[in-house]
């Protein structure tokens, strides 16, 4: 294994609105079909998530999970994905809602917490317990606790516990949000903000838009999915490799300290972060200002010149995640350098060469489904999906680095042509806004009219997952 591939912000199916197969049987499954090698054991403080996470997880390495029944699992994998190399660990992580005032104004932060291990989490349920809050409502709890005094208590609990503010520029629910949030990282945290290593870029942003902020220069800029179904996991992700460039990863070395080290800037000994992979921000829900009831949507520039009250209904406009970025910038805007690797995919290069590149990628199912003109959980798509993993390998790899002429064997022209456009980074969307995603398209209408198959099949309309 030469790298590792990390998606540490994922919820339960105890979670609201998240799918019930969210499992840790599925999410092992779906983990290894993505090519993800650590997993978040998610939403820690739910009491009986946690008491089937004991159940169900044996402890490996310090701080790292397997499931004890893993052998059994990997059976009923396609087949290329059942590699020995290939291995899906569990970290335990949860995601909580802070939701207080300070400032004479309402705060609703969203902050993800890493922990060490079981230990460590019994005694962060005890002490949200001792406070009143209820953990049994929801995999992620709404708790009634400024940032200041929750990182406070979890230090006190074990300083190995590790903080990561999630989705930042979210405008309701985050550290920079504009509607509930702050514009530096130390009026949030206070005297503990040093100890703030890293930020989640969230689906609206990218790393380049997080590089024009100063106080995040000494802090990394780490990306996870955020997954309410299987299908979600691997859409955005964080990606390790060892220190020595030419070292393969050791089962040994996979610890939970050796993987918080590798986020802190600076502290990095065994692995570092060699990459992200992102979302493309425009494809994110609040990309842009906007009111989804109104039809009215604006860029950053828009919103300068016109305000930010509707013009239709004349409330206020849901401010996006561009144009905060741009309240807040140090830098001007365009602080990277594309550069195309040899299997065609687009790198975005920080061009002072101190950040870790990224790779913006439309998930498979998702290309499939334009490829092939047909829904995402239809059985055509989801059984070339299974057929492409079956003999290429994971989905990452499929994305990133599988010779096109393979995926063209296997999936044929159309396939192959889709991925092909999405590794060059030539595809359209439709920026998203107030709570509705943006609209990708590899395929421009002319092209699509075009180029689809002239027979569809005549079972599209069959809804069929993975089942596991």
């Amino acid at each position: 294994m030469n790298e590792l591939v990390i998606d540490l912000h994922l919820h339960s199916r105890f979670s609201r609105a998240v799918s019930q197969k969210m499992n840790l049987t599925n999410m092992f499954l779906w983990g290894r079909m993505k090519g993800l090698n650590v997993l978040s054991v998610s939403d820690f403080t739910h009491p009986v998530w946690i008491r089937e996470a004991k159940v169900q997880l044996v402890e490996v390495n310090s701080g790292i999970y397997k499931l004890k029944n893993e052998k059994e699992l990997i059976k009923e994998l396609p087949l290329a994905t059942q590699k020995e190399d290939l291995s899906t660990y569990f970290l335990l992580a949860t995601e909580v809602s802070s939701i207080y005032s300070e400032g004479g104004q309402v705060r609703r932060i969203h902050n993800l917490i890493l922990a060490p291990n079981f230990e460590a989490v019994d005694k962060v349920n005890k002490a949200l317990l001792a406070r009143g809050f209820n953990l049994a409502s929801d995999g992620r709890p709404i708790l009634g606790i400024s940032s200041k005094d929750l990182v406070e208590m979890l230090w006190e609990i074990d300083n190995k516990i590790a903080i990561i503010p999630c989705h930042v520029w979210t405008p309701w629910f985050s550290l920079y949000g504009s509607k509930s949030g702050y514009d530096r990282i130390e009026d949030c945290f206070g005297k503990y903000a040093k100890r703030i290593f890293a930020v989640e870029t969230g689906l609206s942003s990218d790393p380049s838009m997080n590089w024009r902020i100063n106080e995040l220069e000494n802090r990394s800029i780490v990306s996870f999915s955020d997954a309410h179904s299987m299908q979600k996991m691997g859409r955005e992700a964080t990606v390790l490799r060892s220190k020595n460039h030419e070292s393969r990863i050791k089962e040994s070395e996979i610890t939970y300290v050796n993987i918080m080290n590798a986020l802190v800037r600076g502290r990095e000994r065994t692995f570092e972060i060699a990459y992200t992979i992102e979302f493309y921000p425009e494809e994110g829900k609040y990309h842009y200002t906007g009111h989804r009831n109104c039809n009215v949507v604006q860029t950053s520039s828009e919103t300068v010149e016109k305000g930010k009250i509707c013009p239709k209904c004349g409330r206020e406009l849901t401010v996006g995640v561009m144009y905060r970025v741009e309240e807040l910038a140090n830098t001007e805007e365009v602080n990277y350098i594309e550069k195309k690797d040899e299997n065609g995919t687009v790198w975005l290069d920080d061009r002072k060469g101190k950040r870790p590149p990224f790779v913006n990628l439309v998930p498979l199912l998702e290309i499939l489904s334009e490829s092939l003109d047909s829904g995402v959980g239809t059985q055509t798509v989801m059984s070339m999906y299974e057929k492409l993993l079956n003999d290429l390998g994971t989905e990452h790899e499929i994305l990133l680095r599988t010779d096109l002429k393979k995926i063209k064997e296997i999936g044929g022209d159309r396939v192959s042509e889709g991925i092909e456009k999405v590794r060059n980074r030539k595809i359209h969307i439709e920026p998203g806004y107030d709570n509705t995603y943006g609209i990708v398209e590899i395929w421009s209408k002319t092209q699509k009219e075009s180029s689809l198959p002239q027979e569809k099949d005549k079972k599209d309309s069959a809804q069929l997952g993975l089942e596991f």
